[in-house]
């Protein structure tokens, strides 16, 4: 059976990265095309590559009163909440609609890891946890979405998604579901990752993480360079916020069942999430204006998404990647390339696909090496993700169809 997603408004939204704190400093660096990435300076024994690391992320601390949830990742999560007058926008839903009737919707890949790392660094003479880091909330996979809902003072459905690379882009799928079933008037969406040793270390040893800023694209790209962010969205029915300009107007998801880290060649599941997100939006691939691609600056991935969008879409969409500003932030790409997607849409901007120095010649036309001003009415997110999950997100302006 069919099922048509049901359209809604994007009345609040906001990022926090490598490339600054909230939506202007974001925007300011799509324009002029300034990286986030840095020489890696993280952990006890950094590796030989770059990063997108927040500068003074760990002078941020939590108030008080969030003590037991303090760690590196929900102080990430606490930053990104104080921008753009999120805090203030979700206060006004509450009050709408009552604290029961906002679900909160978060992914994550590592959530608050990089504490338990350091309790198993500096376990006592007993093999026990430090005092410091005893704390149960912290060391769970649910840690960021707990909080969230603790500091936003909301009791709704409350789920943690994690499901790697396009973890916080799921998240805009599950909550179309919930509010489209009546099990909320509204929702909270988005996602948190920060970097750990884990991480960087993991993907290293699976030869995936590029010795210099990484090159979406690029015929010479060597891998990855793995980022942190947080970025948060407010979704309402669309009949209940008529003023917003921007609309989430349908999710697309599969999982390739290829194999555990590289995705299927012929992007049969990337495809997949795409023809079902186009289904579900009730737009066809010429409605596309611009497309925010996954685009790691992995061989394999890279290959897939080119040959999928010269596949599937005519040389007048436009298409990059935006990883080499951000770098790759994991569970956090899906919210942080929803809300540039949605700052393209709001701004009439397609971002150009930085860190190109010669293109793979497999890319076609449809590349924007540059950044482009042009009117926007449709535009879509790729996250295809670690292990062969995938998602892709619909968004337009709302007087797109009026």
């Amino acid at each position: 059976m069919r099922v048509t997603s049901l359209p809604l408004a994007v009345s609040a939204y906001t990022a926090t990265s490598a490339l600054g704190l909230g939506l202007e400093a974001h925007l300011d660096a799509l324009r002029r095309q300034r990286s986030g990435l840095r020489s890696n300076d993280f952990s006890e024994a950094p590796l030989a590559c770059w990063i997108g690391r927040i500068p003074n992320l760990e002078t941020h601390a939590l108030p008080d009163a969030f003590a037991q949830w303090d760690c590196r990742n929900n102080r990430l999560a606490w930053l990104g909440l104080n921008q753009d007058r999120f805090l203030s926008q979700v206060d006004a839903a509450r009050q709408r609609y009552g604290a029961s009737r906002i679900a909160l919707l978060l992914g994550t890949s590592t959530a608050s890891i990089a504490a338990t790392e350091e309790g198993y660094r500096r376990l006592d003479d007993d093999q026990r946890l430090p005092p410091d880091l005893h704390r149960a909330a912290i060391h769970t996979p649910h840690s960021l979405t707990a909080f969230v809902a603790t500091a936003l003072d909301i009791g709704g459905p409350c789920l943690t998604v994690s499901t790697a690379c396009s973890s916080s882009a799921k998240v805009f799928a599950s909550a179309e579901r919930l509010i489209r079933m009546g099990m909320a008037d509204a929702a909270i969406v988005g996602g948190v990752d920060s970097l750990c040793a884990s991480v960087l270390f993991g993907f290293n040893a699976l030869e995936l993480v590029s010795p210099e800023p990484c090159r979406p694209f690029d015929a010479a790209r060597r891998g990855i360079s793995i980022g942190e962010a947080a970025g948060f969205a407010l979704l309402e029915r669309a009949t209940a916020q008529p003023a917003c300009s921007l609309r989430l107007l349908g999710c697309g998801e599969s999982s390739d069942a290829h194999h555990m880290s590289t995705p299927d060649p012929d992007g049969a599941g990337a495809e997949l999430a795409l023809r079902q997100v186009l289904d579900r939006a009730s737009i066809g691939a010429t409605d596309v204006d611009y497309i925010n691609l996954h685009g790691t600056a992995s061989q394999k991935n890279d290959a897939m998404e080119a040959a999928l969008v010269a596949r599937l879409f005519p040389p007048s969409t436009r298409v990059s990647s935006t990883k080499g500003l951000t770098g790759h932030t994991l569970g956090a790409a899906g919210i942080v390339e929803a809300v540039i997607t949605l700052l393209a849409l709001r701004e009439g901007f397609v971002p150009g696909n930085a860190g190109v120095v010669a293109a793979d010649p497999v890319c076609t036309p449809h590349f924007a090496w540059r950044n482009e001003m042009r009117p926007l009415r449709v535009a879509l997110s790729h996250s295809f993700g670690f292990g062969g999950s995938n998602a892709c997100l619909a968004f337009a302006r709302a007087d797109t169809f009026a």
